[in-house]
């Protein structure tokens, strides 16, 4: 019988006070019961509408129906299917806006709680120390990928498991890309993108790390001297963007990407690491998305005050819903419609404030948000001993500078075709390095359809091949 209840089953937090001050993890996950009584949540509509807001195309109602029974690994083999990472999906990504926006639930009531039961399904499998099937037939075919995040780690598995001979060329000295550098230990524990990583080279999947393809090989020289047949491009949008203000290089100011790898990557927040992080008092976070929530939350847990400054209002801010709400309970103020214009230093070249005006909004600009407007004589200062910025980032131009007949946008993304195809032959690309700063979803996405769109230039090659 089908569970009625308006509202999703709650899962337990952390309480705020405590987790303000430490990296483990916020979010406790379902116990079993909880689980099964959310699944009972599900209709199982016949048109799932669910599959359709998935930009890998989970089978929703049937791992969910397996939760209802109680069969959990059924459930985590139904996913991962068609997802590389699940217990990555059910942690980090906006099913609000994706799967669990289409779900029936959700127009009298709360959608069913999907992105909870992928995580419950994906923990309890990794709690009993499985990995995935071992490797596939070697089907004589060389690939390369150029980045080992979500879209890159993606691509692999879909290509091992056809049988192709997969190496993963990553510039980072470890696998996992914005996984590992970007989102905090709080939101996603790295011992299970580890586990992700590992079920990869158990199908086969190569992984070598410290290579800057376009420094170390490029991408013809993979091809041409390597043998590769094939190259897909997942290096990511890791070039941070800055707000070029008067002060912006003084001591105390970030990127958020800086600021981030340094915690996540590098793990400055343990008392024995060897990276350097700034310990402030009082910390701005200009910016209002999911990068801004993560740096703020991070700062807070180094013992500051942290203010996060956003020149729109709470209606317009970009983070999940879930992530501000997380962010609002552990103490980070919110100084909304306000705007840097300078940052104002002492004798020694430190940041000691931030000047700022306040904004109103007017008419929607061309994203249909209500575009911010200065008010008139409204500068005033707000002191703090560090900045970070958290505006977003553009793929780094390093790939197509030195991979000729490459083409690019005017943001710097690779031009692609629907299937990832780009203007180079045999080079795919796709996720960040294509879109710019998206979610891990996204980026598995395009993962999933380079993958087979290289599947089938490869075997269109070979028959060419065999004709000649």
């Amino acid at each position: 019988m089908a569970n009625m209840k308006l509202t999703k089953t709650a899962m337990s937090l952390q309480d705020a006070e405590i987790r303000c001050h430490n990296f483990e993890e916020v979010a406790l996950g379902y116990k079993k019961e909880e689980a099964m009584e959310e699944a009972m949540r599900c209709l199982h509509c016949a048109h799932a509408p669910c599959i359709s807001g998935c930009p890998v195309g989970i089978q929703i109602p049937s791992f969910i129906e397996q939760i209802a029974k109680g069969n959990e690994e059924e459930a985590y083999r139904i996913i991962a299917l068609d997802s590389a990472l699940p217990a990555v999906c059910g942690r980090v990504c906006p099913q609000e806006s994706q799967c669990e926006s289409k779900c029936v639930r959700g127009i009298k009531g709360e959608a069913v709680a999907i992105g909870r039961l992928e995580r419950y399904a994906a923990d309890a499998h990794l709690q009993k120390g499985k990995q995935m099937d071992g490797k596939r037939q070697n089907n004589g075919h060389k690939i390369a990928i150029v980045g080992a995040g979500p879209s890159g780690l993606t691509c692999a598995k879909d290509l091992a498991m056809k049988g192709y001979a997969v190496t993963i060329f990553e510039a980072l000295h470890e696998a996992g890309g914005v996984l590992v550098y970007g989102i905090p230990e709080f939101r996603l524990p790295k011992t299970i993108v580890q586990h992700e990583i590992e079920g990869l080279k158990q199908l086969g999947v190569r992984i070598e790390t410290d290579m800057v393809i376009g420094r170390v090989i490029s991408v013809d020289e993979l091809m041409e001297e390597e043998g590769y047949e094939a190259v897909y491009l997942a290096s990511g949008a890791g070039l941070p963007r800055f707000l070029h203000l008067p002060g912006e290089n003084l001591k105390g100011v970030y990127s958020a990407n800086e600021f981030l790898t340094r915690i996540n990557l590098m793990k400055a927040y343990q008392q024995d690491s060897e990276t350097p992080i700034q310990h402030a008092s009082k910390v701005i976070v200009v910016g209002g998305g999911n990068v801004a929530m993560d740096a703020a939350r991070c700062a807070r847990r180094l013992g500051a005050e942290v203010h996060i400054v956003y020149r729109r209002s709470m209606d317009e801010l970009p983070a999940r819903k879930e992530e501000v709400e997380h962010a609002q309970e552990e103490g980070i103020i919110f100084d909304l419609l306000h705007n840097p214009i300078r940052v104002h230093g002492d004798e020694n070249g430190w940041i000691k404030a931030v000047e700022c005006v306040r904004m109103e909004l007017g008419e929607p600009d061309e994203s249909g948000r209500r575009r911010p407007q200065e008010v008139k004589d409204s500068a005033f200062l707000i002191e703090a001993d560090c900045m970070i910025v958290a505006i977003g980032t553009s793929p780094n131009p390093l790939l197509h500078k030195t991979t000729p007949h490459l083409e690019t946008n005017a943001k710097g993304g690779i031009i692609t075709d629907e299937n990832g195809a780009t203007s180079k032959q045999g080079v795919f690309a796709g996720g960040d390095a294509v879109s710019g700063a998206a979610t891990v979803i996204l980026a598995m996405g395009a993962g999933k359809k380079a993958a087979a769109a290289i599947d089938a230039y490869v075997q269109e090659q070979a028959i060419h091949s065999k004709n000649m």
